[in-house]
């Protein structure tokens, strides 16, 4: 668990046009435009600053990534607005909000 106010550096890389309408974890249809994000342990709900070239707020959402050395699994969205898309995969700064 990564207590509040916490930044923490991790591997997180994003998903979005395969599972594009499909549901979450929590049950919610997923928008890849969204910011949101995949988290193992998080609970659903918690907000995420997130920071690789920009910074942007996300909400958890899903369950994952499901690769063993990353941390966070981005929307689409999200991985636009900090500009983490064209690398794909990337260290970023992950502080919990709430």
């Amino acid at each position: 668990m990564i207590p509040i106010l916490t930044t923490l550096s991790v591997i997180s890389s994003w998903y979005g046009p395969g599972f594009h309408g499909n549901l979450t974890a929590n049950g919610e249809r997923f928008n890849q435009q969204s910011l949101t994000a995949a988290h193992k342990t998080l609970p659903f709900g918690t907000r995420l600053r997130v920071c690789f070239q920009r910074c942007a707020i996300v909400r958890v959402n899903d369950r994952g990534p499901y690769y063993s050395n990353r941390g966070l699994d981005l929307s689409k969205g999200a991985a636009d607005t900090i500009g983490l898309t064209d690398s794909g995969v990337g260290r970023i700064k992950v502080t919990r909000l709430n």
